[in-house]
């Protein structure tokens, strides 16, 4: 499946949101979770290879030209104007994700597969505790956008310094804590601390926790060992690790979550 780009919005100095249309996105279907994700092939600059492509037309091709996959949550999937939104991080030329969404113009193709998910706020409960970074903010967004007006939320947003936080609309009830990384102490645990120093609402609470993985891993242990909370149907993911590109953390990724028990 394959999509254009319609237009790019500059959320913030880090944050870009890529609207796709046209392609093949007719035969898209939409996902219920709001952690709905595209796996995305991101061709590198120079590459031969042109959107859309098949397994064959690859065969040749340089590894440093080949598609690169990512994923990527859907931030909105609009069926009735047949836009899709994706939020993309950007720290200038680092990473093929980011780089693309910088350089991408209208008409520019994304091949992907998809969707994938799991996640959404339980009808269940009486409250919602989500904690995300930049990387997962187009989740935190999706969440809280699928509220009702009765639902109540508690977000730890984390962004890099005050002037990069995003709008997150929602008809339920948020109170969203913006973190800021240059007001922090640089430990691994500041993200817990905060969540940590923060009186929780009353009642049953689901939880989702994405973003870098030592910070992710300290919040878990909050919740788990300082709390007690059961986190077996929780929606926890380290989506990146400080110190390591793209590709190294995918290779160490899934060793890395299992000595996490």
């Amino acid at each position: 499946m394959y999509a254009e780009v319609h237009h790019v919005e500059q959320l913030s100095p880090d944050l870009l949101r890529v609207v796709l249309t046209g392609g093949t996105l007719s035969q898209f279907e939409g996902s219920s979770a709001t952690d709905a994700y595209i796996k995305a092939r991101f061709l590198p600059e120079g590459s031969p290879v042109n959107v859309p492509f098949e397994a064959e037309d690859l065969v040749g091709v340089a590894d440093e030209f080949r598609p690169r996959p990512r994923r990527f949550t859907i931030r909105e999937w609009d069926a009735h104007r047949q836009l899709l939104s994706i939020d993309f991080v950007v720290h200038g030329d680092h990473g093929f994700a980011g780089s693309w969404a910088q350089r991408a113009q209208p008409g520019d193709r994304l091949q992907f597969d998809g969707p994938g998910g799991s996640y959404r706020p339980a009808d269940e409960v009486d409250w919602h505790l989500l904690v995300g970074d930049e990387s997962a903010l187009g989740a935190v967004g999706a969440s809280l956008q699928s509220l009702s007006p009765d639902a109540h939320a508690v977000v730890f947003a984390i962004v890099d310094e005050p002037g990069c936080e995003i709008d997150l609309p929602s008809a339920g009830r948020v109170v969203t804590h913006w973190l800021y990384r240059s007001e922090s102490d640089d430990s691994e645990t500041w993200v817990a601390d905060a969540v940590a120093s923060t009186d929780f609402p009353e009642g049953t609470f689901d939880v989702f926790v994405h973003g870098e993985a030592a910070e992710v891993r300290a919040v878990k242990r909050h919740l788990d060992v300082d709390r007690g909370i059961d986190l077996s149907g929780a929606s926890i993911s380290p989506y990146w690790r400080r110190q390591h590109t793209d590709e190294e953390w995918r290779k160490v990724k899934r060793q890395w979550m299992a000595s996490q028990g």
